[in-house]
């Protein structure tokens, strides 16, 4: 399935480690907060964005592809059946701006939703790339550092209670995507910054490289 979305649902403090390195509370009942499908760029291409806006850190996050509708679901079980492919993806965010935008009280979309601010790597088969919902793991790579390792078993809320949350809010269409949130270790990227992006799957590892422009 290829369709493109018709948003992207994204999922903010999910992980309470990252909640807490940017001074917010961990929340009661999930962020939620959409980008549109413009919002999508590829790996290929890298990562670039208005310098003058200030700086632009990124977010790794596991990726969800919706394969068939899911509206006011609330069995978190039968919400996982709709996921059909998983990848990783980088939520960018202009961080200066998005904290001006904030304590003017504005939203805050100009910082998180513009043009290539959703990179998503390849798809790949739920089944094959995950045995167990709440044991998946992955990390970012810069510049051959570690800065992210996530793992699903520390998300504040996991993935198929997460999924029936967002159904009762929006009806999850075939080709959403739902970016499940990032752990700690967010950062401003640099120019010429080399990223990997590594997917610790069933049966082997799944690796994504992206650079700053």
């Amino acid at each position: 399935m290829n369709a493109r979305p018709s948003k992207i649902v994204c999922v903010g403090r999910s992980y309470a480690d990252h909640a807490r390195e940017l001074g917010n509370a961990v929340p009661d009942r999930p962020v939620l907060f959409i980008k549109p499908p413009s919002a999508l760029s590829s790996l290929q291409d890298g990562i670039a964005w208005n310098t003058a806006l200030g700086s632009c850190h990124y977010e790794c996050e596991l990726s969800l592809r919706i394969d068939r509708p899911l509206k006011a679901e609330t069995d978190p079980l039968k919400a996982l059946e709709a996921v059909g492919a998983v990848t990783l993806g980088l939520d960018l965010t202009l961080r200066d701006l998005q904290d001006e935008l904030k304590q003017k009280g504005h939203p805050w979309e100009r910082a998180k939703a513009y043009d290539g601010s959703c990179i998503l790597s390849d798809w790949i088969a739920a089944g094959e790339a995950v045995s167990d919902w709440n044991n998946v793991h992955y990390t970012l790579h810069v510049n051959d550092a570690l800065r992210q390792k996530g793992d699903t078993s520390h998300l504040i809320f996991d993935i198929g209670a997460l999924l029936a949350e967002i159904s009762q809010v929006f009806t999850l269409e075939a080709g959403d995507v739902v970016m499940t949130g990032t752990p700690a270790g967010v950062a401003a990227l640099q120019p010429g910054d080399q990223l990997k992006l590594t997917l610790q799957g069933k049966a082997q590892d799944y690796v994504w490289n992206t650079f700053v422009k």
